[in-house]
């Protein structure tokens, strides 16, 4: 018997994840006022911390649903992706991920769009819309737009009226060497048109950091990679929100 391509991408097992998993999360999060999410990132090289973490949210019992910052590999690699996609299908809760820049390596992005989908997506959870975009404009090399306005303004264009607070959430932030920091500034303004921003996520540098970039008191939250044992937990409420990190 022959084994597989490590990059051949017909994807066996779960596909189209983000899908049924957003139309999970909308509906577990509907007229809701709190909700109670936690975040992970780079779990690259680390399938037995993910595991970990899962069965740690798992057994809390107040968390409606996992976002994950991007990097599930280090190459790219479909095998990679089945590894991680196999263990976060264990989360007893609906969970959605963003690209990384190592899972745009090779095959990757073929890998993501059959497993997870869109590159660039958006959900509610209860009124707060989740915007999740691709930010790793180094590995696309400006043969395509990253960040992609163009799905950012069609998104500020057909806002619910039920969306009174948003959160983006990204894989590289603003400064690091994936970003596309010509636009830095103009994007961060341009994000900030929607309602009521909370704060920005992302991962990719492997370690808690909360700054004010742009001296607007909006922060961006950087989640560790799963190797430091960690994960964040917000709750956003009509007053606001609250956020942690966890030792697992």
């Amino acid at each position: 018997m022959l084994d597989s391509h490590p990059y051949d991408v017909n994807i066996s097992g779960a596909k189209h994840l983000t899908e049924k998993n957003v139309a999970l999360i909308e509906a577990v999060t509907l007229n809701r006022e709190t909700i109670k999410f936690a975040m992970i990132s780079d779990t690259q090289k680390g399938c037995d911390e993910t595991a970990d973490v899962v069965r740690a949210i798992n057994a809390r019992g107040d968390i409606d649903f996992v976002v994950h910052g991007g990097d599930l590999t280090e190459f790219g690699s479909t095998r990679e992706f089945k590894w991680q996609r196999d263990i976060l299908e264990q989360f007893t809760m609906p969970y959605v991920c963003v690209i990384g820049n190592h899972d745009c390596l090779a095959t990757g992005v073929d890998a993501y769009r059959s497993m997870f989908g869109d590159l660039n997506f958006s959900f509610t959870a209860g009124n707060v819309m989740f915007l999740c975009l691709n930010t790793n404009a180094l590995e696309f090399d400006h043969s395509v737009a990253v960040p992609d306005v163009q799905f950012i303004k069609e998104k500020l264009k057909s806002l619910s009226p039920a969306v009174r607070k948003t959160v983006v959430l990204m894989h590289a932030g603003p400064f690091s060497e994936q970003f596309n920091n010509n636009i830095a500034e103009e994007l961060h303004r341009l994000l900030c048109r929607f309602p009521g921003v909370q704060f920005f996520l992302y991962g990719h540098g492997h370690h808690v950091t909360v700054d004010d970039f742009f001296d607007d008191g909006i922060i961006y939250y950087q989640c560790a990679a799963i190797k430091k044992r960690s994960y964040l937990v917000f709750t956003i409420t009509d007053n606001g929100y609250e956020y942690e990190v966890v030792r697992f």
